[in-house]
């Protein structure tokens, strides 16, 4: 019962985690106006469950450094209470910012709820050691790279486009307007009439689409910097399936009730179906609060994200997709001038509550299975 109990819980993470994480990957497809939100939904849950797949045979060391060894003692990691414990810590704290469109971090949430149910468990005997060099070290780091690289590409690819002589265009609105205007009657009360005359504006900067002119490599700037775009937020996406699944899969690695295949698999659905469902909170926040983007940039922070959390996935380094997703983001948006201060600062503070939330569900649950 126990094992049971635990599966659903582990399923319930995963599906926390898609929702609040799937659509970082594209978030800047939508972000840009590239595409609509049905379709950038549709290639997040794709592109993720393949890399949910992938991480089968691609990310061996984060199902170890997930399990809880090395930061407790081996009989107490292996044990499914303690399991269920984390499962339960992360999820509901995952679940919480999804509900509230905060995008936090999913491994911040896990390594708050090991070292939650870590301290019931045995106290100051944890491995604080090991949790600032395998953990808090790469969190603390990846977000402050991302902004630092998303500022830098992003510059890079601005003065190339310049270099390069392609230009920026905004939209221009045609369209009918109607106004009631009153018509003066003699012997009588003003009427009031419709009348329809045609309308010409530029539209407000957050309505505008803005599109690339010219040509390169004999492509059109607009179509080339599309299809680049849609492929690096499907790497992004891709990459984070690769590097959330196996931590959230290493809670079901206890002796051999499960395996590492048919976990996989189950979580990566509940990724899936959690990001399908509920995760429009949170891509309004990553889309169109932290800055304004257009395709370039969106273009350049995916790059970024994508070659960080792949790097990391293959290091076996537990980075959040997400810091470094909203760190490239606001990079970018540092470059552009349009960066949201106030939005990255209510992040951040999200980031730093993540931790304790997670650590207090975590040992409450412990400590309420125990008894």
């Amino acid at each position: 019962m126990l094992l049971f109990v635990l599966f659903l819980a582990t399923c319930f993470l995963a599906y926390s985690n898609g929702a609040n994480d799937n659509f970082k990957g594209v978030a800047t497809l939508f972000g840009s106006k590239t595409t609509s939100y049905k379709v950038a939904i549709a290639w997040a849950t794709l592109t993720t469950f393949l890399g949910s797949i992938c991480s089968i045979f691609l990310a061996a060391t984060l199902l170890k450094n997930f399990s809880g060894k090395g930061l407790v003692p081996d009989a107490i990691a292996s044990a499914a209470d303690f399991h269920l414990a984390v499962a339960l810590g992360a999820g509901i704290t995952v679940i919480l910012a999804t509900f509230t469109g905060f995008p936090i971090s999913t491994t911040h949430g896990l390594t708050g709820a090991l070292v939650g149910a870590g301290l019931v468990a045995i106290g100051s005997q944890v491995n604080f050691g090991a949790l600032g060099s395998s953990f808090l070290l790469p969190l603390l780091v990846s977000p402050v790279l991302a902004i630092v690289l998303g500022s830098l590409l992003y510059g890079l690819f601005r003065t190339l486009r310049v270099t390069l002589g392609i230009k920026k265009e905004w939209c221009l609105c045609v369209g009918e307007t109607q106004q009631v205007i009153p018509i003066p009657q003699p012997d009588a009360t003003n009427l009031l009439k419709c009348v329809t005359t045609t309308d010409i504006a530029v539209d407000s900067l957050d309505r505008c689409t803005q599109r690339y002119t010219g040509k390169f490599l004999g492509v059109k700037s607009q179509q080339l910097i599309n299809a680049l775009h849609f492929f690096s937020a499907g790497t992004v996406s891709f990459a984070r399936g690769l590097n959330d699944t196996p931590k959230i899969v290493s809670l079901l690695l206890v002796g051999q009730a499960f395996s590492v295949q048919w976990g996989m698999l189950a979580v990566g659905l509940g990724m899936a179906i959690g990001g399908l469902i509920n995760a429009k909170k949170v891509a309004i926040t990553m889309s169109q609060k932290i800055t304004n983007m257009n395709a370039g940039q969106g273009f350049s922070a995916n790059l970024v994200t994508a070659a960080l959390v792949i790097a990391a996935s293959r290091y076996g380094l537990p980075v959040s997709t997400t810091h470094v997703s909203v760190g490239s983001i606001f990079g970018g948006g540092l470059i552009s001038r349009q960066a949201n201060w106030q939005v990255f600062y209510q992040i951040l503070l999200s980031w730093i509550l993540t931790l304790p939330i997670a650590a207090s569900i975590s040992a409450g649950s412990y400590l309420l299975l125990h008894r």
